[in-house]
């Protein structure tokens, strides 16, 4: 691989990659503090107040961080991708700019009344505040999507004269199959991220013996909202993308089973190690049948394999996109088993006093994240070796103009950049969630035992 390919592929890689910590938690809170004010309303409790308020501070300082990093994002499609944003620009510009234009205004101006607004609204125009940041979140996560969709399954366009991408028919991009699964599948991973952290951060209250009350709504809300969600996930989100990748991108799906003969009656398979010299896996573990079934609904289905298909249309790290999805999978389980055990817990009425699950909550804060990213991993290297897939090849899209020590250069001081903004994130929580929703420091507090 060229070497500036390579630099400028880890620099987009490193900033998206970096960025998606924000939004995933934006999105996946938005629902649950709409959650949060409507039991406050039908309640009366002021507890649901408090907490939807503690939680909309905790989103305001994600917003900010997602803003400040997505903005050289778009800035890297003309410096990195030149040749990319020439050929697509015609296509994706439409849902780039309807981004900005439309659902990142909605959240961010509702955002503002929602945080400072409340003493000088209703009850009910603060409770519909709420909603419109959850509209604008949920709306501004469509057109992104709908613009990585595109790139996987490119519709409602028409070559120009020049060889770029038109846009035909609006219609066709934002209906695009693929959009709906991959958008479904991915707001149920965010709303994952944001309830089990919703759910870890009232497990260390609990745990702390501070701000009891609070903790047990982030515990209850958290919990219920994370089994409906990792559940959504499976199915029919996840089995929905599968069966699109399974349609649309064939020789994507036998490179995350690392499938290297097809054939009828095709193996999921749980472990293993793919071998990609001696195209095997090694040390298998795996269920007769299960992917044909997976993916065409019948034991006896024929799964194409790599074997189908020339080497240099593979995906190019078939280990990485193996071992991607597979840890988005196995996280994924985790998740279910962990929130339906917790649930079953708090319908006994056990949940807030059994401490070993309180524990496996508050632990539990990084692993939708890594899932999320997981995920994401699997989406693009799937792709590869298409930029837009079966139009454009990654390899043609980048700046040719940009050298490697130029993007090696940027790449450095965005990690120096992003450490800073990292640690700042982190600081800014921390001192949120030491003063707690009504705005007392847990300071010389320790664990009750």
């Amino acid at each position: 691989m060229d070497n500036a390919l390579l630099v400028h592929r880890l620099h987009f890689a490193f900033t998206i990659t970096f960025h998606y910590l924000f939004p995933q938690l934006t999105m996946g809170l938005a629902p649950l503090i709409v959650a949060l004010k409507t039991l406050g309303l039908r309640t009366g409790n002021c507890a649901y107040h408090d907490s939807a308020r503690f939680w909309g501070r905790i989103f305001g300082i994600s917003f900010v961080l997602g803003v400040v990093t997505g903005i050289p994002m778009e800035f890297q499609f003309g410096t990195n991708w030149s040749h990319f944003s020439r050929f697509a620009g015609g296509v994706i510009g439409q849902t780039l700019a309807m981004e900005g234009l439309f659902a990142f205004f909605l959240e961010s101006a509702f955002l503002g009344l929602f945080l400072y607004g409340e003493k000088r609204l209703t009850a009910r125009a603060h409770w519909w505040s709420a909603v419109a940041v959850f509209l604008g979140s949920w709306l501004s996560g469509f057109f992104i999507i709908a613009t990585d969709a595109w790139m996987q399954h490119p519709v409602g366009f028409e070559r120009a004269p020049d060889g770029s991408a038109q846009l035909s028919s609006f219609w066709e991009l934002v209906l695009n199959p693929w959009a709906w699964w991959q958008y479904a599948h991915n707001m149920s991973g965010a709303g994952i991220t944001g309830a089990f952290v919703m759910a870890s951060v009232g497990a260390f209250y609990l745990l702390w013996g501070r701000n009891a009350e609070h903790g047990r709504v982030f515990v209850k809300t958290g919990v219920i909202a994370a089994c409906l969600f990792s559940i959504f996930q499976l199915f029919p989100s996840g089995d929905g993308q599968g069966r699109m990748i399974a349609r649309y991108q064939p020789v994507t799906l036998a490179a995350m089973e690392a499938l290297f003969e097809g054939g009828p009656g095709a193996p999921l398979v749980l472990i293993g190690q793919p071998n990609i010299e001696e195209k095997k896996i090694d040390n298998p573990i795996q269920i007769p049948g299960a992917l044909a079934f997976l993916t065409y609904r019948r034991w006896g289905g024929a799964v194409t394999g790599l074997d189908s298909f020339p080497r240099d249309k593979w995906p190019q790290n078939i280990a990485l996109l193996y071992y991607s999805y597979h840890i988005m999978v196995g996280l994924g389980t985790i998740f279910i088993a962990t929130a339906v055990i917790a649930l079953f817990l708090l319908w006994r009425g056990k949940l807030f006093s059994a401490r070993w699950m309180l524990w496996i909550l508050l632990l539990s804060l990084p692993f939708p994240y890594i899932a999320n990213t997981a995920g994401w991993m699997t989406a693009e290297l799937g792709r590869q070796p298409w930029l837009v897939y079966n139009l454009m090849l990654t390899a043609d899209g980048y700046s040719k103009t940009v050298s490697a020590g130029n993007g090696m250069f940027t790449l450095l001081g965005f990690l120096g950049m992003y450490t800073v903004l990292g640690i700042m994130f982190l600081f800014l929580v921390w001192r949120e969630i030491e003063h707690g929703p009504l705005g007392q420091p847990l300071a010389g507090h320790a664990v009750a035992h």
